[in-house]
Parts: C-alpha cells; sequence; structure tokens
C-alpha cells in the first residue's frame, strides 16, 4: 500500500464537473492500487466448515480477513480455493455477505455483499454501498475497484441490473484564505 487517497483531486473535479447523481460514476485511483493479492490472507472467524470436495471454506460469525493494508468483516466468508497436487491450498476468490466492511489506511466501505476476485484482483462491493474517506462521502449501489490500476468506479444500478439508480456524493471543501 502506498497511501494514495481513494478520491483523488481529479476525480473530485470529475465528479463535480458533471452531475453526481449519474448511474455510473468513476472514482479515480484506489488506495488499493498495487495492493499485493499475493501476501498471506488471515482469516478469523466463529466457526469454520470445510468443503474439500468443492474446494472451498465457509467461515461463519465476526469474519475478520487481513491481506497487507486491507481487512474485510463480515458475518459469513466464503473461500473457494485450488489445491495442487503439491504444497498449500491457493485462494482464488472471497465471497462475503452480511454487514460487509471494508477497511485500508485511508479509507472504509460498507455494503451487503463483496466479492474478492484474488486471481484477476478485482474487489467488488454491491448492495447499499457506502465510501468514506475523511469528509469525504459516496454512496451507491456498486463498487468496483482494480487493484492492478487503482482505478475505481461507483455505480447506481442494481446488482440484477435493474433501472438505474443514484450514485451520491458528498465532498469536503477546504477553506480557502482571504487573498489582501
Amino acid at each position: 500500500m502506498r497511501g494514495r487517497p481513494l478520491l483523488l483531486l481529479a476525480g473530485l473535479v470529475l465528479a463535480l464537473s458533471a452531475p453526481a447523481m449519474v448511474a455510473a460514476q468513476s472514482i479515480a485511483t484506489s488506495a488499493l492500487k498495487g495492493h499485493d493479492s499475493r501476501a498471506p490472507i488471515d482469516v478469523d472467524a466463529d466457526r469454520i466448515e470445510v468443503l474439500d470436495a468443492e474446494s472451498s471454506a465457509i467461515f461463519t460469525g465476526n469474519v475478520r480477513v487481513r491481506q497487507g493494508g486491507l481487512t474485510i468483516e463480515s458475518q459469513r466468508l466464503r473461500i473457494i480455493y485450488e489445491r495442487p497436487a503439491k504444497g498449500d491450498p491457493v485462494v482464488r476468490r472471497m465471497d462475503a455477505e452480511g454487514d460487509v466492511r471494508l477497511r485500508s489506511p485511508t479509507e472504509s466501505a460498507r455494503a451487503r455483499f463483496a466479492i474478492y476476485d484474488v486471481d484477476s484482483r478485482i474487489l467488488t462491493l454491491i448492495g447499499g454501498v457506502q465510501l468514506q474517506q475523511q469528509q469525504t462521502r459516496l454512496e451507491g449501489n456498486r463498487l468496483t475497484m482494480d487493484l492492478d490500476t487503482g482505478r475505481s468506479t461507483l455505480d447506481g444500478r442494481t446488482a440484477a441490473g435493474g433501472s438505474a439508480g443514484r450514485v451520491t456524493g458528498r465532498f469536503a471543501v477546504p477553506e480557502r484564505k482571504a487573498t489582501p
């Protein structure tokens, strides 16, 4: 993590120059750009059920996932893995549900669901998404973060592709000193 803010000035200018209530809104660069998706993944929960025949494990109750500077908390987490002939299982995807909370050093987000595709390095939050960085707050229905490029998009459409919803934002405006 390089500590880049999720909402760079360019994204704010774009959001303020176009109507903030559009169906899809680019959010510029994510603080998670360059996140090491090969770093170890630590998971703790109240319970685990391993479904080895399905190459998955289900964690339930106060689930917490940590990878580098990224933390995801939820009530339920399904990990899909691949088991090579020799060696440890390799995590391919994580699906979180139930009051999902994501934190990085510079921002936080909430949603009903999250999908972390470890292979493609895409993190998606769905359902009542709320994204906060300091005093800046955005809301929508689907937030997609590309961990390679740092590009994030907040969309107002429903997950089922229904009618367009709204993306809303509240941006802090710094106090400016008066010029003589």
